[in-house]
């Protein structure tokens, strides 16, 4: 008889759940992951209105490889008291902090997150709130996106890589475990710094454009002279690696994905509030504090702005 969200399944004595915070693309991708390698996991979602449609869906629908399979992966509300010791943070980045502080007094005083948000500048503000817990940083090339409620398509295999400060944590057997492609790196924030590079060459101008990002390459110059000032702001901020060979690697995404429309296309154009402040708020805000003059980013800053004040979203 299939497994019911509400049920809790007989997991392996000892072992550590997976509390995954954010159904979205790459959290559900996760999760599907995870549970299908026996691993003990369990969705969060954001009220009780959310888990009753998730209750009424029976489940997580991955579709991979052009096949579609349902997976009834266990769920319990933001509001629940569960216990929680490792958490994936999967939701936007300026979700992050007020769920994190919100499951603050649920995180055991060894609790360990891992932080899978768009840009920089959420990870701090996670970290700041809760002192004393593991937060590591991860960054992906993996590509997912949701199709529907509660259904998620698995659209490129890619790799990620997590970092922080201390040694490895043991549990990455886990993710060898559930055929999730990684690397521990002690370069997490370079890394960090190239994709919040490669997210603002490419983002902002496909909204601008109104494009999917094979359609950049119509705007050649336009997407050069960013990855001049970006590159800058990389060695500016003390990431000469991550600066190396940008306007290549931008060429590169931009070709592998071109049927792809952006994360901030998609949020923009379903009426979402975007992730600018992340990326090239974050971007800009950094150039600012070292006095770094860098015109074409900070006006396409002011033109993406103009662009979702016109449509009536937040411009930060």
């Amino acid at each position: 008889m299939p497994l019911s969200p509400l049920d809790v399944p007989p997991f392996p004595v000892g072992e550590t759940t997976w509390h995954v915070l954010g159904a979205g693309s790459l959290g559900s991708l996760w999760a599907v992951r995870l549970a299908r390698a026996g691993l003990p996991v369990r969705l969060i979602l954001r009220n009780p209105q959310r888990l009753a449609a998730y209750r009424a869906t029976g489940g997580l629908r991955l579709v991979e490889d052009g096949t579609e399979r349902l997976y009834p992966i266990p769920a319990e509300s933001l509001d629940a008291t569960t216990p929680i010791h490792r958490l994936l943070l999967t939701c936007k980045a300026y979700d992050a902090a007020p769920a994190a502080e919100r499951l603050a007094p649920r995180l055991g005083a060894s609790a360990e997150l891992v932080l899978l948000q768009n840009g920089l500048g959420s990870q701090d503000a996670v970290a700041a709130r809760l002192p004393g817990r593991r937060c590591l940083l991860a960054s992906t090339t993996e590509g997912a996106f949701r199709d529907g409620d509660f259904r998620v398509v698995f659209a490129g295999r890619g790799h990620t890589w997590l970092g922080d400060a201390g040694r490895p944590p043991v549990w990455l057997d886990e993710l060898a475990a559930a055929g999730i492609p990684h690397a521990w790196s002690e370069e997490i924030h370079s890394r960090l710094w190239r994709k919040l590079a490669l997210n603002c060459a490419i983002n902002p101008l496909s909204v601008l454009h109104d494009c999917r990002n094979g359609g950049l390459r119509e705007h050649a110059r336009e997407v050069a002279a960013l990855c001049t000032e970006l590159a800058e702001l990389l060695r500016g901020c003390g990431q000469p690696a991550a600066a190396e060979g940008l306007q290549e690697e931008v060429e590169r995404v931009i070709q592998a994905t071109a049927a792809n429309y952006s994360s901030m296309h998609q949020d923009v154009a379903r009426g979402r509030r975007s992730e600018i402040a992340y990326l090239l708020g974050h971007a800009c805000r950094e150039a600012s504090r070292r006095k770094l003059r860098l015109p074409r980013l900070e006006a396409l800053q002011q033109r993406l702005q103009r662009h979702l004040a016109e449509r009536g979203l937040p411009v930060d």
